[in-house]
């Protein structure tokens, strides 16, 4: 065989062979899509305590595991105590304001009904008068004189009720009626929590990272000292978008992790994320910015999808944020799974090389 005779038949199986890894290549795309592009996700808790001061303990260290509740820091409560015995003195300084208003309504009742008693026995003797002065065995002066005094009764009666109804809007239907009270117990309220504010606790189990504060750093309110990274997690996987057309969620996967080389976890779709930020307009006030590409073929648009492992769930917490990890889906059956699984174990031992 002669040399160009050779070189043509190389040439002959590298087009074969270029052909079929590009059909194996679209097929593998639609049929058994895989993707390096995927970690693993944490939640991380910005901590930030809700109240300003100085910090007067840090109760963790960094990379220390805690459970919800534990005690991360502690602010002065000197301040915030002297704020709850404020709040308690004006509370109590409305509660005896109250108790004035009760004796004032107490005492003002009275004088209703002392006026309502001279109202009425005025009001007879004007009616006794009125039947002798037709019979004439009375002046009119003195008749005159008695309705005088039942109409000053009267005036008197009615202003006496107007400031019972004063002192009993002032006071309210009950404490809770009160206004003042309530204002003085709302204060009350706030100023306690505050004062539990001090003591910042983790709300969910994880580990503490990032932690820069120390004693006698001002905390401000809302500004985050440390980071708590949850220990629930997931793996987000991104994919092109052709790639999810055969996909449902709740299909199987297969999940690879670099810092766990040589082992394929089964894992399932949970979901599939809304959208992009590519996709997300700002009602900022510009004008829209249309894309502008001299390329014919555009880069595809990548998707994340969510899963979860089937095996050793717990694993995912001891794998830190951020961690790399290679998904395979399986969206159809048949050969087209037998070939995904055979790809994916095929990552897994290749994780040993790079």
């Amino acid at each position: 065989m002669t040399p160009d005779q050779v070189f043509a038949r190389w040439v002959r199986a590298s087009l074969l062979l270029f052909a079929v890894v590009f059909c194996y290549f679209l097929a593998a795309d639609l049929w058994m899509p895989v993707t390096p592009q995927s970690r693993v996700i944490h939640p991380v808790i910005r901590v930030a305590p809700q109240v300003a001061g100085e910090v007067v303990e840090v109760a963790v260290e960094d990379n220390q595991h805690v459970v919800a509740g534990d005690l991360l820091l502690r602010i002065d409560p000197r301040p915030y105590a002297l704020a709850v015995q404020q709040a308690q003195l004006v509370l109590e300084a409305a509660e005896r304001d109250n108790s004035g208003i009760d004796a004032s309504i107490a005492a003002a009742q009275a004088r209703v009904r002392s006026a309502q008693v001279r109202s009425a026995e005025l009001a007879r003797e004007r009616d006794r008068l009125q039947r002798l002065l037709a019979s004439h065995n009375v002046s009119r002066q003195s008749y005159e004189q008695v309705v005088a005094s039942s109409q000053a009764a009267q005036a008197e009666l009615a202003s006496l009720q107007a400031q019972v109804r004063q002192l009993q809007v002032q006071r309210g239907e009950g404490d809770q009626g009160n206004l003042r009270l309530r204002q003085a117990q709302n204060a009350l309220e706030q100023a306690m929590l505050n004062l539990n504010f001090t003591e910042v606790r983790a709300q969910s189990d994880g580990v503490v990272s990032n932690l820069q504060v120390r004693p006698g750093t001002y905390a401000v309110a809302g500004a985050a000292l440390m980071a708590l990274v949850a220990d629930d997690a997931d793996v987000v996987a991104d994919f092109r978008e052709k790639s999810l057309s055969h996909m449902d969620v709740g299909e199987p996967a297969a999940v690879v992790f670099d810092a766990i080389p040589g082992r394929v976890f089964e894992a399932h779709v949970t979901g599939v994320a809304a959208g992009t930020r590519a996709g997300q307009l700002l009602p900022d006030g510009s004008l829209a910015a249309p894309e502008t590409s001299d390329r014919w073929v555009r880069d595809a648009q990548r998707q994340r999808v969510h899963l979860v492992l089937d095996e050793e769930p717990g694993l995912l917490s001891q794998l830190p944020t951020g961690a790399r990890a290679t998904v395979q889906l399986f969206p159809v059956g048949g050969p087209a799974r037998w070939l995904g699984r055979a790809q994916v174990g095929l990552l897994s031992l290749m994780h040993y090389i790079y």
